[in-house]
Parts: structure tokens; sequence; C-alpha cells
């Protein structure tokens, strides 16, 4: 049927109006495709940032690691839904990544060393006690030993297990090549006063870790690991210390005279410092001490007077070696590795640092000592100043 000229002019209209659809709708679809990937995009941020999740990465001391790190990852995950990377290898490698940044905290077997200038600033926060101690190799008759032994061995001044009630056959003692390493530098401090003093140790490894594999080798080898780290290894002998054994109950009540601190080490300007005081409030909560006494470590939240027992024992260690002990090295004041217990302000910092660093009421604290030391500061330059003019 032919068009009429009215019907002819609809279907050109119609036939327009289609084309000029069709023509914006290509025109826009880059627009709508930009605005689909950018509402995806808000969509993805906004979805990570609701899931974000607490990721630490420690390193430190095999000690640590073995005691109750390792054990901690997926107590970690489940409780705060976070990561905890693990490196575990030696305490100065440690604290010198949390230096550097490469690490967020540090596990450490030893307290501060203030002559080294890099850790000063560094917070050194007691998490456990644990107990060093000598070990040997199974088959090895001598089961006790005493602390003046101990200082005249790493000394080279005993050689032989006969000198010890023992079988006439050399003592290969092994040790550490770190000079900083935690164990061996905690001990030093105990028996020479000095964590940097030399001994006369032949066989060095990298780590405890390694010592103990070489030890379990040598029926005749000595040298020193910590309870948490050797308690259930079959392969090793772990001697008696004047008669005493190391024990949880031992280190507790402070018998055991070489007890020691694990600590986790952190710097306080850190990037991710939330991340890590949640990490150290997880350490003193129910979970994370349930692993600590797994690995007979004794809690320091349930440690009580640590500062006292530490004097006392310290004056049984002074006892035990003075006839072994030069009169000018027994006459040097102890560096006591533990502070005494704190006057206001400062100890309701120490308190908040170990409850909860990240609080209001912890920042107020820290303020609050910023405040006491700046009044002291400017008393000692006025002080100071009064003595030049006099």
């Amino acid at each position: 049927m032919p068009l009429t000229p009215v019907s002819n002019l609809r279907h050109l209209m119609l036939v327009a109006v289609c084309a000029l659809v069709a023509a914006l709708a290509l025109d826009s679809a880059p627009l709508h495709a930009a605005q689909a990937e950018v509402q995806a995009a808000t969509r993805t941020t906004a979805a990570s940032t609701a899931t974000a999740k607490p990721s630490i990465v420690w390193r430190g001391d095999i000690v640590s690691a073995r005691g109750f790190v390792n054990d901690l990852v997926g107590i970690y995950k489940r409780e705060l839904k976070g990561t905890l990377t693990v490196q575990p290898f030696s305490t100065i490698s440690g604290i010198d990544a949390v230096i550097s940044g490469s690490a967020d905290v540090a596990g450490s077997a030893r307290a501060m060393n203030n002559k080294r200038d890099t850790e000063v600033p560094l917070v050194f926060q007691p998490i456990a006690l644990d107990a060093i101690v000598p070990i040997t190799h199974p088959r090895n008759a001598v089961a006790s030993i005493s602390l003046a032994h101990l200082r005249q061995i790493y000394l080279g001044r005993i050689n032989n297990w006969k000198e010890l009630g023992g079988a006439d056959a050399p003592i290969n003692l092994y040790s550490i090549a770190a000079p900083l390493d935690g164990v061996e530098f905690s001990f030093r401090r105990l028996i020479y006063k000095r964590g940097e003093q030399r001994i006369a140790a032949p066989r060095l490894y990298l780590n405890t870790g390694k010592l103990e594999e070489a030890i379990a080798l040598d029926p005749n080898g000595l040298g020193l690991s910590t309870l948490s780290s050797a308690y259930a290894n079959r392969a090793l002998k772990l001697l008696a210390v004047e008669g005493i054994y190391a024990s949880t109950q031992s280190i507790a009540d402070g018998s055991y005279p070489l007890f020691t601190t694990l600590y986790v080490v952190q710097r306080e300007d850190s990037p991710n410092l939330a991340a890590i005081e949640g990490f150290v409030r997880f350490l003193g909560e129910a979970p994370a001490m349930d692993v600590m006494r797994r690995h007979q470590l004794v809690p320091y939240a349930e440690a009580g007077d640590v500062y006292s027992r530490d004097g006392a024992r310290l004056a049984v260690i002074d006892a035990a070696i003075v006839a072994v002990t030069p009169a000018d090295v027994a006459a040097m004041p102890r560096e006591r590795e533990l502070t005494p217990p704190l006057s206001a302000p400062r100890a309701t910092l120490q308190a908040g640092i170990a409850t909860a660093p990240g609080s209001e009421s912890t920042q107020r604290a820290r303020a609050e000592v910023d405040r006491a030391e700046a009044k002291k500061t400017a008393r000692d330059k006025d002080a100071k100043n009064s003595g030049k003019s006099d």
C-alpha cells in the first residue's frame, strides 16, 4: 500500500528519532563504563577499609620464637583477625631490624644495652621470665654445676669434666658468635657484671638453635640455652645450677639463680604503632599467657616483685663466685637489668604501657611525664646557672 505524504513524514521522523537515540547511547557508553569503574573501585576501597587487619612482623631470638611466639601465630589470627609473621634468628638481628624499620617488634632475651646509642630510644617491654640453663649431652654423668665453675669454664680455666665430678674428658665449650646475643649477654652480665665479657669458647654458632643441635651430638659438649627452648628436647640434658633445677616454680620464687627476662622491643615512632600496641596488649591476655605457661615461662604480669627477687639472687651469685672473682671486679657496682619500682607519674605511664599502651589515659600519663621531666630539666639548669653566678 503506497504511503501518503503524512504517513511518509511520520515514518521519516520515527527513523530520525531512532537514529538519534542510538547515537546518544553510543556516545554515553564510555561515560557509563567510567562511572561503573569508579563505583566498583569505591566499593572495593570501602570493603578493604572495613576489613583491614592488623599485621605484625616479629624478628628476634630463637628462644622467644620457640618459647611462645611460634604458637601465637594461629591464636593472634583467631583473636585479632590479624597476621603475625615470625622471623626467628637472634636477638641482635631483631633489634637491628626494628631500628631499621624492617620489623615491627623484636624478640629479645636480654635487656637494653645502653652502650649502643641506637638502642636507647627503643622501648623494651618485659613479657615473661625464663631461665638460662647449662645444657650437655644426655650421656654426660654430671648433673649439677656451680656458678663458680661456670665462671671459670667460660674463662678457659676449667677444661675437663673430671674437675666437675664427671669423666676424664675435655669440656667442649659451645657459644654464640654474635657478641650481643640475648642469652649469652644476659649470662655474662650476671656472672661477670658485663655482657660484653670475652670468653674462651672455640665452637661458635649463629644462634641457640644451632648450638643445641651441635651439643646433642657431643657427649662432652657444654653450652647455654633456656628452659623454654630446651625443656622438651630429649637429645639434651639440662644441668642444675647450685643444685637447683630450673622450673617455673624456681623461676617464680627466685631460687634458681639464672632466671632471665624476655622482652618485646619496639620503636615509639613506628608507622605501625597502633598494630604494635594491640600486639603488646594481646601478649598480656589469657590466650597468650596460656601459651607461655605451656612452654615453661612465667608471664611477667604474674611474676610479682621481680625487682626484689633480682636483688636477692644477685647477692647469691656474688657470694657464690667471690672466691674466683678478682678483687677489682668484685668491687664493681652491679649494673641492674631491671629498674626499681617507679614513682608517679612515671609509674602511671609504665603501668599504662603494660596494659593499654594506646589508651587516652596512657597518652595523658605520657604527657605528664614529659611535663615533669621538662620541669626537672629547668630546675637543673637554674641550679647550674645559680652555681655559676656564685
